[in-house]
């Protein structure tokens, strides 16, 4: 695998690195002090819109896009390591307007979106003026298994009737969430995967409720938040449909693809964080007589943490390379192993540091706690372990039989 860098992506990667240390990192506090003094939790701290504005004056916005004239035209490889980059802290990613579902869902408007939804929505996003909601995953029902999605989308005239309860609706309660990508049935008796289709449903469409924000381990992830939305009646009209009726799982799949990799490097970074909190903390903190750092057993655990970070790195950037040379489709099994395996890894990286902290690595005095609930969440987004497993498993099993006919 050739990892070397292009000389616009190299230096991309020292101007983000350089823009996270000077204006991202001294702006976290500011912004939970902001969100603290306001009125509502649902409002958009001031420092955030500052950090916009100064990344997109940088030139360094919309990363992510790599075929589109508003992006910056990277591969997957190339934006790998920017991505590393911003997952060090919460609010990077927005800063450079990189942040999910955004990202997802500009890339879905930007490949399979007509011109006039793309005016209307994916124009507004790239600009960073509005947010937008991904709403898939059900709570009656085992999302995992997309099929059993429940909400229907059905026809009548020129316009579509939506029905139907989402959770975990990422965004959803942000003031700035303007558009919504609901996938349901629109066809509940055709083909298990030609019955679902997309479609456009702005946020203010009749019959729309955001009926909650809910929690992850007591994190409200305001003003982002992960919200319970109900859909009763809603219209929108037929040209609100991407790509087209019954194409719903091929779209999930162009989508789910890049941002698994996106997942897995903010992993990166947030281990990466994690491990030098962990060895500066054992070089201040004194215990038995001597500093922690010259004590065994966490020597060990800083010298395994810093081969499972590089480990799932180098698994990473080996699905990027194979994403951008062979195709979304074919890199399909190592896309599924770096979702098992970055998230796990971060976990176990995040626990050690919170060790070596003692309680302050479990209170709001340290980033620790908040990593560990964020990167807990995504065993279980675009997809749970045990799904990326057996997919993995087929694949492999598949492989080996063709492989002792041949």
């Amino acid at each position: 695998m050739n990892i070397e860098k292009s000389g616009r992506a190299a230096a991309l990667e020292e101007e983000v690195r350089a823009f996270v240390a000077t204006h991202v990192y001294p702006a976290e506090a500011v912004f939970h002090q902001q969100l603290a003094a306001a009125s509502t939790r649902w409002s958009i701290p001031p420092v955030m819109e500052e950090l916009k504005l100064k990344a997109r004056a940088a030139g360094l916005w919309n990363l992510f896009l790599p075929e589109h004239e508003k992006g910056a035209g990277l591969t997957n490889l190339e934006y790998a390591a920017l991505c590393e980059i911003m997952g060090a802290s919460p609010i990077a990613p927005e800063a450079f307007n990189c942040s999910a579902p955004d990202t997802g869902n500009m890339e879905v408007l930007a490949r399979y979106g007509t011109k006039a939804q793309q005016d209307r929505w994916l124009t507004p996003l790239l600009a960073g003026e509005i947010r937008s909601c991904f709403a898939m995953t059900e709570p009656e029902v085992a999302s995992s298994d997309a099929t059993n999605i429940s909400c229907t989308i059905r026809r009548e005239g020129d316009e579509y009737v939506i029905d139907g309860r989402k959770w975990w609706t990422s965004g959803a309660s942000d003031p700035r969430c303007k558009i919504a990508i609901v996938m349901g049935k629109t066809d509940p008796t055709g083909p298990k995967y030609l019955a679902q289709s997309m479609v456009l449903v702005p946020m203010d469409t009749k019959g729309v409720e955001v009926v909650r924000s809910l929690q992850v381990f007591g994190y409200d992830d305001a003003p982002h938040g992960h919200a319970e939305v109900v859909f009763r009646a809603v219209r929108v009209p037929v040209e609100n449909v991407l790509l087209g009726e019954g194409r719903g799982f091929e779209i999930a799949q162009g989508r789910l693809g890049p941002g698994r990799i996106h997942h897995c490097m903010r992993l990166i970074g947030l281990a990466e964080r994690a491990l030098g909190l962990m060895c500066r903390r054992a070089e201040e903190r004194i215990a038995f007589g001597k500093p922690l750092a010259e004590q065994g057993a966490l020597r060990h655990d800083i010298a395994r943490s810093r081969i499972e970070i590089d480990q799932a790195r180098l698994l990473t950037l080996d699905a990027a390379h194979a994403m951008d040379t062979r195709g979304n489709k074919e890199a399909k099994k190592r896309i599924a192993m770096i979702k098992v395996v970055a998230p796990s890894m971060a976990l176990g990286v995040i626990d050690r540091a919170i060790q070596v902290h003692g309680g302050a690595g479990v209170s709001q005095d340290f980033p620790l706690a908040y990593a560990w609930a964020s990167a807990r969440t995504l065993r279980l987004a675009d997809g749970p372990d045990e799904v990326h497993l057996e997919s993995i498993a087929k694949q492999e099993l598949a492989e080996q039989r063709r492989s002792a006919r041949s």
